[in-house]
């Protein structure tokens, strides 16, 4: 985290802290942990996803937050937990995802060098031979990675709009054989309402990517919607009541620049690179649907 943050201060980003307490959840759905606030309704943040957005609107062009996001799923897997570690990043004026994803290369790269000096002792005890990508990650559509996955494994995940955990592996493995422990998947269908939907000319089915390190899924982000009518048609598609975000829409009544950015779970990252088992083991204290203390 230390090393992640230096590289994000070098590059003259704002490091800002938004609310654990929201009015609505950011991703939406049933995986909200509700709070009584004052005798109103809320909930405990599952993304600074809007935050961030707001402040593209305000003059902070670039901005960072290592926080913590809370996610009511009733996952038992060793890559989920219900109370998260995260490092969130938003820019401006970007031309398209292609910007976001440079980002998250370089500093992920960064990152890894330092805590390969940093903590190489700790490493020689977990007996971690920590390899650091030094070419660029591979950048592939969401149709070619299924295609993959049918053609080298004769694997096809069961939801059409995704590839799941255990594609998310067999790709791993697939690229790791070629040097590549890092790549993109760009054009996921059926974004969140904040994501830039494909354009014309564009050669991928959306502006949405994931970053998958290892074989598990370490980020997620892309280009998001600025245009005011393309967001409230698509808020309105989602079925979002406008009035539960209009603080958010405020911010792009007078003009919002093209921007992007993403979320990387730092849990997994420590996982992935301490090469454990589960990604409860590198966490102090985790918080899971059994795990309410210490």
């Amino acid at each position: 985290i230390e090393s992640m943050e230096e590289w994000f201060d070098e590059n003259e980003y704002i490091n800002i802290h938004t609310p654990n307490i929201a009015k609505m959840g950011a991703e939406g759905g049933a995986e909200l942990f509700p709070v009584v606030y004052y005798g109103e309704e809320a909930f405990l943040s599952q993304s600074p996803q809007l935050y961030k957005q707001m402040l593209m609107a305000a003059g902070f062009d670039k901005v960072y937050e290592t926080g913590t996001a809370f996610r009511a799923e009733e996952s038992h897997t060793s890559r989920h937990v219900s109370e998260i570690s995260m490092f969130d990043v938003e820019l401006a004026f970007i031309d398209s995802q292609e910007d976001v994803m440079d980002v998250l290369e370089e500093s992920l790269r960064y990152t890894l060098k330092e805590t390969q000096k940093k903590a190489a002792d700790d490493l020689e005890e977990l007996g971690v031979d920590l390899t650091v990508p030094e070419d660029e990650f591979p950048r592939i559509s969401f149709e070619r990675a299924r295609e993959i996955l049918k053609d080298e494994f004769d694997y096809v995940p069961d939801e059409e709009d995704d590839l799941d955990t255990e594609g998310e592996k067999l790709l791993g493995d697939y690229f790791e054989e070629q040097g590549h422990p890092a790549f993109f998947v760009i054009g996921y269908p059926g974004e969140k309402f904040y994501y830039m939907e494909a354009r014309e000319g564009d050669k991928y089915g959306s502006r949405r990517f994931d970053l998958i390190y290892k074989g598990l899924e370490l980020a997620s982000g892309g280009q998001r919607e600025h245009d005011m009518d393309r967001l409230m048609a698509a808020i309105e598609e989602e079925g979002i009541d406008p009035e539960d975000i209009s603080f958010y829409l405020e911010s792009f009544k007078f003009g919002m620049p093209p921007h992007g950015g993403y979320g990387l779970g730092l849990d997994r990252l420590v996982r992935q690179v301490g090469e454990l088992d589960n990604v409860k083991e590198g966490i102090l204290f985790p918080r899971d649907p059994d795990r309410l203390t210490p």
